[in-house]
């Protein structure tokens, strides 16, 4: 486990399905979190576990799946991944989604990205972090900038949502770029 500040990320478990199951038939959470992607959801529970099974046993040296957790009550609010994780050039793309409405706004999201990021750059000494969102998502951009992230490029009217057309914004940060480089270690539990 790893512990912040609101929320904690641990491993991925079996139980966990029906949270994963509810974020992703809930179709707010779909718009913010796939720019409303049919392939995110909704999505039968047979669907989910499909997925799920491959999830919990993803090799951590490639990509992992994380379960935000709020410090307060335990509570599964939402996940966190790292994916297409090259060993050689220590890059990988990074995912989030706080999938509770009533946690949106308030923090924990961005702890959660913290994490990841003291993780991937302090444990596994990755060079660079990617991840994208659409430009719709405002609150996204902001915590992606807030947190550290630099905008690196658009992708012009490349997401669909509602018949409207928005940019994929991609975004970049390097290891000498992240606050915890000055630290020279992790700063992830307490």
């Amino acid at each position: 486990m790893i512990n912040g500040e609101l929320v904690r990320l641990r491993a991925l478990r079996a139980q966990d399905l029906e949270h994963h199951v509810r974020w992703r038939n809930d179709m707010e959470v779909a718009h913010w979190a796939a720019a409303g992607d049919p392939a995110f959801g909704p999505v039968t529970a047979e669907a989910v576990g499909l997925g799920f099974d491959v999830m919990l046993a993803l090799n951590p040296r490639e990509s992992a799946v994380f379960t935000i957790e709020d410090l307060t009550d335990g509570t599964p609010i939402g996940m966190a991944d790292y994916r297409d994780l090259d060993p050689f050039a220590r890059v990988a793309t990074v995912g989030l989604t706080v999938g509770e409405r009533d946690r949106w706004g308030k923090g924990h999201g961005s702890d959660a990205l913290r994490l990841l990021v003291n993780h991937l750059f302090g444990t596994l000494g990755l060079h660079r972090i990617e991840l994208d969102t659409w430009s719709g998502n405002e609150r996204a951009l902001r915590a992606f900038a807030h947190a550290g992230f630099r905008e690196e490029g658009r992708r012009r009217d490349a997401v669909l949502v509602a018949g409207e057309r928005y940019d994929r914004v991609l975004f970049g940060m390097l290891r000498s770029e992240w606050p915890g480089a000055a630290l020279g270690n992790v700063r992830t539990g307490k």
